[in-house]
Parts: C-alpha cells; structure tokens; sequence
C-alpha cells in the first residue's frame, strides 16, 4: 500500500525552506504523494461546523499561514522529480474552472505528469460568503466545474453550456501531458460525497476516518458505484487515519484502499526536517 504525507503548505509547512527539505526528503524516502489543501480564507467565529472532528471544530488558527496549494505543489514540483504531488482538497466551486483547467495543466506540465486534481465543496459558509460565491448550489457547481475542465483539456477546442459556467470555441493550453487527462479526486467523507465520487470522480480522498469508518464508506461507495453500473476498482482510493498507527494499516490491506495519507505538520526548522522524515517513515512503513 501506497503512504502519502500531508504537511505542506499550513503553518510550518509554509515555509519555503521547509518546504523544499519536506519534498526532498519525503521523495527519497519513499512516499508516494505529497498533499496540500487550502482554504482562500478564514473566518473569526465560524458557524459552521468542521465535518472533520468530533468537537465541529477545525484546528488550525485563523491566522495561521495557509499558502495556495497549486503554488505550493508548483514550488514543490521544482524541487522533486518522481513524487506525485495532490491538492487535498482545492475547493472548486470557489475558483473559475477556466482558471483552474489552465493552473492544473501547468502544473502538470511543469510537475512532468506527476499532478492529481483533488476537489471538493468545502464545508464553510462564511467562506463562500465572503468569496461572493453561493453556497447552496456549491455541489452542483462543482459538478459541472468538473466537466468543463475535462472539456478543455480533452478538446482543441472547447464548449460548454451549463447553468454556471459556458463558453464557446475556445482553446485551453497546455493539455495534461497523459492523454489529456489529470485523474480528479473528490474529498468529503458524507454520503452525498460518495455519490459525487461514484458519479464522476476518478477517485475518492477520505479525511480523518477510524478504520472502521474507512471499511463502511469504503462499502457505501462500493454500493453506490454498482448502483450506477461502475466498476468500484476504477475509482482510487486515498484515506487518512484519526489518531491512526501503522497496525491500522495492515487492517486497510484486506480493503481496496490504495494509499493511506499520514497528516503531520512538519518542524519548524528546515534543518530539522530530514531526521522528522527519516523517523516518520520507517515508523510508517514506507519505502
């Protein structure tokens, strides 16, 4: 099984330094994905509550630096030359997918086909609020965002008509270098989640889950994939562990997850960061 390591771009992990020691490190090692999420902004007293922990509540400070994660991977990217490199998660319906279709295949080209799209819809109100971007429809938009990019990668030239994105005739380079394509993961752990992975994604990033909720929403997609007629194995499978230890992993082999995603924030000082790696990883199995 695949281990993949979430710490750039939050925190200490926004530093440069750390960052370019964290991507080294972590590819030598033998990690298979580096991942970074992101939120445009943060609120002061949310109301809405985190999906992730049990208390609603999200941990990172409001003021704690957050980086864009495509800059960040893009940086990341510079630095590595085989580790693949995912958004967990990059709230799309917040950003134009014309925007986005060109940022990701840039991304890709400039990676040489080592980046995955992860997307999803977010969970915070007062985010899209303060974007101006409605929070209602945000699944939808989501949707649609989703087949406009593939649209504009896939085709010389390009058309979509939907009810939040439309254009006509026009050309998007450059395309993803591996048949135009970039594999686009969808986050979330909820059921409506999963039927957004069964109905389009390439793959599923489940966030935050004991092992046990990882074996039931792992059979819910199952179920929500043979519902549509689609073959659950052509859906990746990524997952990180709440308070998760390398037994757990052995106990995920008998489930068709594909890769478990460790979530640690990295050490302060870049010079700090290659004994963290060389610990992190044999205690996780890796390599």
């Amino acid at each position: 099984m695949r281990v993949g390591l979430h710490a750039l771009g939050i925190g200490t992990g926004a530093d440069p330094d750390v960052i370019r020691q964290v991507a080294q490190h972590a590819e030598s090692a033998g990690f298979s994905t580096l991942w970074c999420g992101e939120h445009v902004v943060m609120v002061e007293r949310p109301d809405s509550p985190y999906p992730y922990a049990d208390d609603k509540k999200i941990a990172v400070a409001a003021d704690a630096d957050w980086l864009d994660p495509l800059m960040t991977l893009s940086f990341a990217a510079a630095c590595t030359s085989s580790i693949r490199l995912a958004t967990g998660i990059l709230l799309l319906p917040q950003h134009n997918p014309l925007v986005i279709a060109k940022q990701a295949a840039s991304l890709d080209v400039l990676a040489r086909g080592r980046f995955v799209l992860g997307v999803g819809i977010g969970w915070s109100k007062e985010e899209y609020v303060a974007l101006g971007v409605s929070f209602s429809d945000r699944a939808r938009r989501n949707h649609e965002f989703v087949e406009a990019i593939r649209a504009l990668w896939r085709d010389d030239v390009s058309s979509y008509a939907g009810d939040f994105v439309a254009f006509s005739e026009v050309r998007s380079y450059p395309k993803p270098l591996h048949d135009r394509q970039l594999p686009i993961v969808l986050g979330g752990n909820s059921d409506a989640a999963l039927a957004r992975v069964a109905d389009y994604a390439d793959g599923w990033y489940g966030f935050n889950l004991g092992v046990a909720d990882v074996a039931e929403r792992v059979a819910t997609l199952s179920s929500l994939c043979a519902e549509r007629g689609r073959d659950a194995a052509s859906v990746s499978i990524s997952v990180s562990l709440r308070d998760g230890s390398p037994d757990d992993v052995g106990a995920l082999e008998s489930l068709p997850v594909d890769e478990v995603v460790v979530v640690e924030a990295p050490p302060e000082h870049p010079d700090d960061v290659a004994g963290w790696i060389a610990a992190l990883a044999p205690h996780w199995r890796v390599g």
